[in-house]
Parts: structure tokens; sequence; C-alpha cells
């Protein structure tokens, strides 16, 4: 047949699931901490330096980069099951092949 569509590929696995789920949330936890100290930076700066601001702070400034750390994990894990997949799949065809034309596969000379 043609191209494998991306209906007709592999179920993610659990690890796929967890790093996109993770890295999602994560990601998502840097964004609202950013905005939450944007905007309470901008109405008042003195309680950015006390209570609990400088762990939102931090979560900012840290989150971010790991969450893109997951997400850059995860398109490898997934490249390397398509690629496996795309194998396994090439193995088959050509294993059909040799038995639809009734010609094994023979060691030549040379």
């Amino acid at each position: 047949m043609g191209k494998m569509s991306t209906s007709e590929s592999g179920t993610p696995s659990l690890v796929e699931r967890i790093l996109a789920f993770a890295s999602l949330s994560i990601i998502a936890a840097a964004l609202l901490s950013f905005f939450v100290t944007l905007i309470i930076g901008l109405n008042d700066r003195q309680a950015m330096a006390e209570g609990w601001l400088p762990v939102v702070y931090g979560i900012s400034i840290y989150a971010l980069p790991f969450g893109f750390v997951l997400l850059i994990a995860l398109l490898i894990v997934t490249q390397r099951r398509r690629k496996r997949e795309l194998a396994a799949e090439a193995e088959g065809h050509s294993a059909a092949a040799g038995k639809r034309s009734g010609n094994p596969k023979r060691k030549t000379r040379g």
C-alpha cells in the first residue's frame, strides 16, 4: 500500500504518554508562573521579594527549560518507535513478496 497514515501507526507507549503529559503540564505551569510574576511585579514590586513569590519566580525560570528537555526526549522516543515500526513493516513486506513470487532468497556466488 502507500505511506502509513498517522491513524494506522502504533499506539504510543506508556513512556511516551508520561513524557507528553509531564512536558505539557510543566511548560503550562512555567508559563502560568511567568504571567503571575509579571502581573504582580507590575503592581507591587516589593511583594516580589517576600512570601511565596520568589518560589513562583523560580518555577518560571527553571521549569520552562526542563519542560523543553522533556519535549525533546519525547520526540526522540517517538521517532525511535516509528523507525522500529517502519523497519518491521518493511521486513514484513519483503517476506510477503518473497512468498508470493515463489522464489526463495538464494545465495549468489561472488
